[in-house]
């Protein structure tokens, strides 16, 4: 069962190397990974949609493979 979260205080940032032409955009709220231990991601063009909930770590494993 999955746990909910409260993202009433995430602070969303969209990617530098979006494009801002209304593209294939994710927002992060990293705000977050410090109090709760989650990195929430949502798509930008459907804000209101649920938010995918990674743990730190597993969020940090990813990001870091991207840029190897």
């Amino acid at each position: 069962m999955s746990k909910a979260h409260d993202l009433s205080g995430a602070d969303w940032i969209t990617s530098s190397h979006s494009t801002g032409d209304g593209g294939q955009c994710v927002e992060v709220a990293r705000n977050l990974a410090g109090s709760g231990g989650i990195v929430p991601v949502r798509d930008s063009k459907k804000p209101n949609h649920p938010a995918l909930i990674f743990e730190t770590r597993a969020w940090s494993t990813f990001t870091d493979s991207l840029r190897g």
